[in-house]
């Protein structure tokens, strides 16, 4: 509940306060202190009421002050809460992107574990045979007899004409290992002729 406050017109208290100190001199007794009394408590109270009016004055400037400053925090906290928003927009964002390169990561590791698990598998297959043709070939270097050339050369004119035999029969099994048992020889003797003119 707020009150009006009317202002004392000016120096109409002080005139009031001469005039009973003026009374109160030309009367004795106790209306002399009576009317005294009255001018003291009108200067008190005129006093009382110049100030509470100054007070009122300086509580409306802080009621003023503080009603700029609310005003002015609300704005500052309607940006405060815009920027917020912005900024859970923007970490829902990098969450979604951040868990579908997560998602991408993981299907791009499993495929790598999986190729990984292939190689590891085909290079243990490859080991296997690796192991199974170097004891093929120890077991045939075990097996293996020393040949003239001449034998050599005689035996790749007989699987070339073997080959041409079965090639005119329609034997291509036939053909096709004669073809290999040349092949075979001409690699021994191929292997054997930089050696001999070394």
């Amino acid at each position: 509940m707020s009150a009006t406050v009317v202002p004392l017109p000016p120096n109409s208290a002080s005139e009031t306060t001469d005039f009973l100190r003026r009374m109160a001199s030309m009367v004795s007794g106790r209306n002399g202190q009576m009317l005294l009394r009255a001018a003291s408590l009108i200067e008190s109270l005129a006093q009382r009421a110049m100030s509470a009016e100054r007070f009122y004055h300086q509580a409306q400037e802080e009621s003023t002050r503080n009603a700029e400053r609310h005003e002015a925090a609300e704005l500052a906290s309607d940006a405060m809460v815009g920027q917020i928003a912005a900024l859970r927009a923007q970490l829902a964002e990098v969450t979604a992107a951040a868990a579908a390169e997560r998602a991408a990561f993981d299907t791009e590791r499993g495929k790598l574990l999986s190729l990984m698990q292939d190689a590891e598998s085909h290079i243990g297959k490859l080991t296997t045979e690796l192991e199974t043709l170097r004891a093929s070939v120890d077991a045939f270097n075990e097996t293996a007899v020393s040949v003239p050339i001449e034998v050599l050369r005689l035996a790749r004119t007989q699987f070339d004409y073997l080959s041409r035999g079965f090639e005119r029969k329609g034997d291509v099994i036939s053909q096709a290992m004669s073809e290999i048992g040349g092949f075979a020889i001409d690699q021994a003797l191929t292997a054997k002729e930089p050696a001999d003119k070394a």
